[in-house]
């Protein structure tokens, strides 16, 4: 049996999210499927992280044991072969120890979410970026997000659904900026080793309302210290947050 690390990029628009799901399709499954049709295998493929339906990945590391002899180059070039039309490649695929996973031997996951800030509607990047049609003062979003750095109770920023055991968790890094100076697109990046269901979706929405003038820098660390859900100013779409990165001792990748 051979483990294999796949770093995958994928649209989430078409899926219900990276986990199979009983009521549409998923990176899970078109994967799995794949693998299955170019190895005759039934397999589980493990991620690095989760994603909700609409959520898009410019770098999952996921992983797939394989029993078939086979090279780490044909299976990437005959997963992309399978995978086809699906908006879903194997940008990498390397072979890892068997005591490697790509889930626990995770140290820290990073995201992007990307506002378009303009009149104009969007064309080339409809599904793919959140459109804000007034405008953002993207330094004051980034003063406030500093309150949200560090180990805190995110239960504020948390979805209502979210599975994970506690609600605190370390956020390593929170930057708002412009992409160009003077330009349309405002980035949010978020770091930590893991983040809770809709955390970061629930932080730029909430970051936004700064930015629009509607809630006052301070506002976002007093919805944080009042740990309740109720407090929460906006979840922003799903349509514009990236996952980025995975993180593993020793490599900054998979």
């Amino acid at each position: 049996m051979t483990r294999f690390a796949l770093t995958l990029e994928y649209d989430g628009a078409p899926f219900m999210g990276l986990q199979r799901q009983g009521h549409g399709p998923s990176v899970q499954q078109a994967v799995e499927e794949a693998a299955r049709e170019v190895t005759g295998e039934t397999v589980t493929m493990h991620a690095a992280g989760r994603t909700d339906s609409g959520v898009h990945a410019l770098a999952m590391v996921a992983q797939l044991d394989i029993a078939r002899p086979i090279t780490a180059f044909r299976l990437r070039e005959a997963l992309n072969a399978v995978l086809r039309p699906a908006p879903v490649a194997v940008l990498a695929c390397k072979v890892k120890p068997g005591d490697w996973h790509a889930r626990f031997s995770c140290i820290g996951r990073r995201y992007r979410y990307r506002i378009v800030n303009r009149r104009a509607p969007l064309t080339l990047e409809r599904g793919r970026a959140w459109h804000l049609t007034r405008p953002l003062d993207a330094e004051a979003m980034h003063r406030a997000a500093q309150a949200l750095v560090g180990s805190h109770d995110f239960t504020t920023f948390r979805s209502a659904h979210c599975q994970a055991a506690s609600p605190l968790k370390t956020l390593d890094r929170l930057d708002v900026r412009r992409a160009d100076e003077g330009g349309d697109a405002v980035l949010v990046e978020a770091a930590a080793r893991s983040f809770l269901h809709h955390q970061v979706r629930s932080m730029v929405g909430t970051l936004a309302l700064v930015g629009l003038g509607q809630w006052r820098t301070e506002q976002v660390a007093e919805a944080l210290a009042a740990r309740d859900r109720g407090a929460l100013g906006l979840n922003a779409p799903a349509e514009g947050l990236y996952f980025v990165e995975a993180l593993y001792t020793g490599n900054a990748g998979e």
